[in-house]
């Protein structure tokens, strides 16, 4: 029931590999452009859609941003050892070369954004943890434009590019970077992506101002944003980033450098309860670091995995360990099985109390009859709960109330014209709901349009039913709970299959 969203790269970009990726229960594929050009996520997204053919099984297309990412920039490519109480200068000058005592970056005004005690991480790999691949830095003074730094433990640096995170200062940058915006409107135009990840989301603007630049772009007016929460700016705002969001990532990499770590694991408890309680997804990130390297992931990982789902997690996003980690079909299957162990022992009745008391009195219509529809699927035992939806909301408000079965929620196209075309629209409603909990969308015959949004016509339940047996999920003599709009009002029925 709870999504996997894999980042795609140069350990998962083959056809074969991404097939896996699909069989195994990945429902989402990131594409991360802080690294590799548009052609490179172009190609890989050609396989995605060859693997999506060849197994069936629909995936949407998430477009991670660059956003104010720092970096170290290392033209040279050789490893830079850095010796611990050794210095070290950081340069904007990026004409200079990467060395043990001087380091290039991006950025002009981190001698103005940071002060004399202020600490600096620099990460080969975005702060996995490891001592040996990421610095810690302390500012001892600042020179000009030019920081000086004193080395707080020995480490060694390889590849082109090294992420620098300050800790704790806001770096006077746009959320959405010129940069993002060309990618966002070449690729991802020419894509149609899903959902749009904006990395170091701080305020609620930064999503009205991501939102304003998609609806400009054609179709993109209906990607959803999910603001990825990275530091304590993001978390100072929360609660109105939420609002204007469509969902959240926690990115508990960054967030563990910014917090300190014994004050990580309150903040994602407190943020995918506030994210339960809206009815938007919450995806959880860095779980299983250690699969990058090794077939399985430690105790203390499998846990973290089992605890993000008891929290109410929709979806775990996977980094580093499907992009390019040794073992990314593994990784999914491992975490898939830690999800749905924990899924058994999620206390749906203390949820769904907390839920219906968070709305309070008198609910909306469509709070009504979502949460009476999975009261009635528990009461009944039912094996699923079919929704009919064209928009996916009504699914997604069930999916709120978290019921222990699947959630097959059959959107039905709507037939829309701008004069010159008629197009069906509804594969992105499909496609969006493949990060929410318990959703399992199917996209009706385009046909069925017309009655359909009656829902009246039976052909479209049995599809629906149909599809239900194929994955296994409804067996003879079966209860299941259909909730669909008869004319204007919505209605929850009761079935029992007779074979």
């Amino acid at each position: 029931m709870t999504k996997i969203v894999g980042t795609l790269g140069p350990k998962s970009r083959t056809v074969d590999i991404i097939s896996g990726c699909l069989n195994a229960g990945m429902s989402v594929a990131r594409f991360d452009f802080s690294w590799g050009d548009v052609e490179y996520h172009q190609e890989t997204l050609e396989n995605l859609k060859a693997a999506v053919k060849s197994t069936r099984k629909l995936c949407a297309i998430m477009l991670d941003t660059v956003g104010p990412e720092l970096q170290v920039v290392n033209r040279t490519e050789h490893p830079i050892s850095l010796q611990a109480d050794a210095s070290v200068v950081l340069t904007p000058d990026q004409d200079k070369e990467a060395s043990s005592n001087l380091l290039p970056i991006n950025f002009t005004g981190l001698s103005k954004a940071v002060k004399k005690g202020d600490t600096i991480f620099i990460g080969q790999y975005l702060f996995t943890g490891s001592e040996t691949t990421s610095v810690w830095l302390e500012v001892t003074e600042v020179n000009g434009e030019d920081v000086v730094c004193l080395i707080k433990n020995s480490a060694t640096l390889g590849g082109p590019l090294y992420t620098l995170h300050v800790s704790q200062i806001r770096i006077n940058l746009p959320t959405l970077t010129d940069k993002d915006k060309e990618v966002i409107s070449s690729w991802g135009v020419r894509n149609n992506i899903d959902i749009l990840s904006l990395s170091y989301t701080r305020h609620a603007e930064d999503v009205r101002h991501a939102r304003e630049f998609l609806s400009k772009l054609g179709d993109l007016h209906q990607t959803q944003i999910f603001a990825k929460i990275e530091n304590i700016e993001g978390l100072t705002h929360f609660d109105e980033i939420l609002q204007e969001a469509d969902g959240i990532i926690l990115s508990r990499g960054n967030l563990g450098i910014d917090l300190p770590p014994e004050k990580v694991f309150l903040f994602q408890k407190a943020a995918v309860y506030k994210c339960n309680m809206a009815g938007k997804p919450a995806v959880v990130t860095r779980v299983v670091d250690s699969m990058t390297d090794n077939l399985r992931p430690t105790r203390a990982e499998a846990t973290d995995v089992a605890n993000a789902v008891l929290d109410g997690s929709d979806a775990i996003l996977l980094g580093a360990e499907t992009l390019r980690g040794l073992y990314p079909v593994e990784t999914i299957s491992i975490v898939g099985r830690i999800c749905a162990e924990a899924e058994k022992v999620f206390n749906q009745d203390l949820y769904f109390k907390k839920a219906t008391k968070y709305v309070g009195e008198p609910m909306t219509h469509l709070e009504s009859i979502a949460s009476s529809a999975v009261r009635a699927a528990i009461k009944v035992k039912a094996s699923v709960i079919i929704c009919f939806t064209s928009t996916g909301k009504a699914a997604r408000l069930i999916s709120k109330y978290r019921p222990t079965m699947p959630v097959i929620s059959v959107v039905i196209p709507r037939l829309k014209t701008n004069q010159l075309r008629w197009t069906f629209t509804g594969a992105f409603e499909a496609r969006q709901s493949l990060i929410v909990s318990g959703l399992f969308p199917i996209l009706a015959d385009p046909q069925h349009a017309a009655e359909s949004t009656n829902a009246t016509n039976e052909s479209v339940l049995k599809v629906a039913l149909d599809h239900g047996k194929a994955i296994g999920a409804i067996k003879p003599h079966d209860r299941i709970v259909v909730c669909q709009k008869v004319g204007d009002s919505s209605v929850v029925k009761i079935l029992e299959l007779e074979d």
